[in-house]
């Protein structure tokens, strides 16, 4: 079992895009696939349809949740079993997040062992799954060290616009300093996304990537896609949504190249 962080601290690059529709494509392979929603404004739990089922005008941000997620396993000790949820996808399943987890890092400051509450829930679920997927928040707060302390493979998208690059070298040295709590961990890939052919900025940005991580960079680039950007808005994995457009296609290919690499 791999468990992969889905990390960039800048938004707006696909990160859980990339974590639903590159999990539900992994689920498609047979291969039982846990996501973990640990972004506070829970687009991961929306985009699969899972918090639509609530009223939300019945309850605050700063009210305890209707259901179970995240923040009870960190901040509760609540047991993760019983916090994750099937999906409308066979053999992929959601730990949904919630707005309240906004205030679980300065709830978890002093907590025991705070950078690795994670990882002590994930250990009783490590074998029921073929791999795990954390989406993590835009920043590199507790939360992410989280992820990252739990984490076998750091996955990366990029976006192919200007600036792409800028801030990763933050991102990096977050990893070396997490390697002293998780030495395990490595950089599993980048992932290139919001790709425009039209453009030759989007072009020059993947041949940007690709020489700054050679062996890393997955081939597979997922281009700019409004399917890609209507689906979550309808709960729905694009393979539900729109299987034969160019961003399922993608998805598709790029699942591919994951489980050969790391499944």
């Amino acid at each position: 079992m791999e468990i992969f962080v889905i990390a960039n601290q800048k938004g707006g690059v696909g990160k859980t895009t990339t974590t639903l529709n590159l999990g539900a494509a992994i689920a498609k392979k047979d291969k039982k696939v846990l996501l973990i929603d640990l972004d506070p404004q829970a687009n991961l739990s929306s985009g699969l349809g899972f918090t639509q089922q609530f009223d939300k005008d019945s309850w605050d941000s700063n009210e305890q949740a209707p259901y179970k997620n995240i923040y009870d396993v960190l901040v509760n000790s609540t047991p993760i079993q019983s916090v994750f949820v099937s999906t409308n996808t066979p053999n992929l399943f959601l730990v949904p997040s919630h707005l309240s987890l906004a205030g679980a890092e300065i709830e978890m400051v002093n907590m025991l062992s705070r950078e690795t509450l994670l990882s002590k829930a994930i250990q009783d679920i490590e074998e029921e799954f073929d791999a795990i997927m954390i989406d993590c928040p835009p920043s590199l707060g507790l939360l992410t060290i989280n992820a990252l302390s739990a984490g076998d493979n750091l996955i990366i998208p990029i976006q192919c616009e200007y600036f792409a690059l800028e801030g990763l070298g933050q991102l990096i040295n977050t990893i070396n300093l997490v390697k002293g709590i998780n030495p395990n961990l490595k950089l599993g890939g980048v992932i290139l996304t919001m790709y425009d052919s039209r453009t030759k900025l989007s072009s020059s940005v993947v041949e940007d990537v690709r020489t700054f991580f050679k062996n890393t960079a997955f081939a597979t680039v997922v281009p700019r896609n409004v399917r890609l950007s209507e689906a979550p808005s309808f709960g729905k994995t694009i393979f539900q949504y729109d299987r034969k457009s160019s961003g399922a296609r993608a998805y598709h290919k790029l699942a591919n190249e994951f489980v050969k690499r790391f499944l």
